[in-house]
């Protein structure tokens, strides 16, 4: 027996649209994330680049996309983190009668299990890390992966800022409001981030891009003192209070126990309605492999994927009544 119509997994931009939509359309559906609702949103300070909202702070962004949703009758269990996904009975391809389609098992580390004919994987990811010396060592005390989160701590300090794309140069700007100084380190010569970013950044008299740069150690006593790398063939230091590091993220995909077609970096391969290989699960966001990671993108995904996943219900209620 199924406890839902849709299990969505994850609370960010995508998850959220797909729980606004889903419920909507009278589904029986539930959220569950590890954390607070907003995902992404929650380490992005101010968006200026979603459709008809010329700026707002992520974290107001966030509660609305919430309200929203549980206003259409959205489930939410926040706080929540899951522990592995199955799948009960036959793993079936996409081709496969949904009829003989199978039942979505979410584990939560709390023991509950969560049942539904439809899934929604929205988890987004974890961020990526540069595995040098004193990286785990010196985490929450000078070393951090949220600029948001962490920046106010940081008054009037020089600060590091390794990563090459928008968010590193995103955040190294945002930084700029606490730092006296902050250095952007980047393993290549040239910067992945959007062109009108690194103008932005270029143009900011705090900051400073230290290109060709491979980071090596992060040293301090009881927290961070500077980051240590190799530029030129030359060993260097650089005297610094923090390291921010954004260098990308490894995608909760790990979190299915059946196998998904995925990329060589873990992202969800999935169709044009953003199903996977496995019939009755979608997945949309940062998750998936996509061109781009954005709000905009995240919601699409997540209103195309609760409208299939309502008439992946819809097909498999009429089965039932046949």
């Amino acid at each position: 027996m199924s406890d839902y119509d849709v299990v969505i997994v994850g609370g960010g931009p995508a998850g959220l649209a797909a729980g606004l939509y889903a419920a909507r359309m009278n589904l029986k559906t539930v959220l569950v994330d590890r954390g607070a609702l907003g995902g992404q949103l929650l380490n992005t300070e101010l968006i200026e680049d979603y459709p008809g909202i010329e700026t707002i702070l992520g974290s107001e962004l966030a509660t609305k996309m919430g309200d929203h949703a549980r206003k259409f009758g959205l489930l939410v269990r926040d706080f929540e983190p899951v522990k592995e996904i199955d799948v009960e009975g036959d793993q079936l391809g996409p081709s496969w009668p949904r009829s003989r389609a199978n039942t979505k098992v979410v584990r939560l580390e709390s023991g509950q299990e969560l049942r539904a004919p439809a899934l929604i994987m929205a988890a987004g990811g974890l961020p990526r890390y540069l595995d040098v010396p004193g990286e785990k060592a010196f985490w929450g005390r000078g070393v951090s992966y949220c600029a948001v989160c962490d920046g106010a701590f940081f008054k009037g300090q020089e600060l590091a800022v390794v990563g090459g794309g928008d968010a590193a140069v995103e955040e190294g700007d945002f930084l700029t409001r606490y730092a006296s100084k902050v250095y952007i380190l980047h393993r290549r010569h040239e910067l992945r981030a959007q062109p009108i970013l690194v103008d932005r950044a270029r143009a900011n008299p705090k900051i400073e891009f230290i290109l060709g740069s491979a980071v090596k150690e992060i040293a301090g006593d009881e927290k961070v003192k500077a980051i240590r790398y190799e530029q030129g063939g030359s060993a260097r230091e650089l005297p610094v209070g923090g390291v921010f590091i954004f260098i990308g993220f490894v995608p909760n995909s790990g979190l299915f126990k059946v196998h998904i077609d995925h990329d060589e970096g873990g992202y969800i391969i999935t169709g044009r309605d953003m199903q996977t290989s496995v019939e009755g699960i979608w997945a949309v966001g940062d998750v998936r492999a996509q061109l781009t990671k954005q709000i905009a993108t995240a919601v699409g995904d997540g209103t195309t994927a609760a409208v299939a996943a309502s008439l992946y219900v819809t097909s498999l209620k009429d089965a039932a009544r046949a």
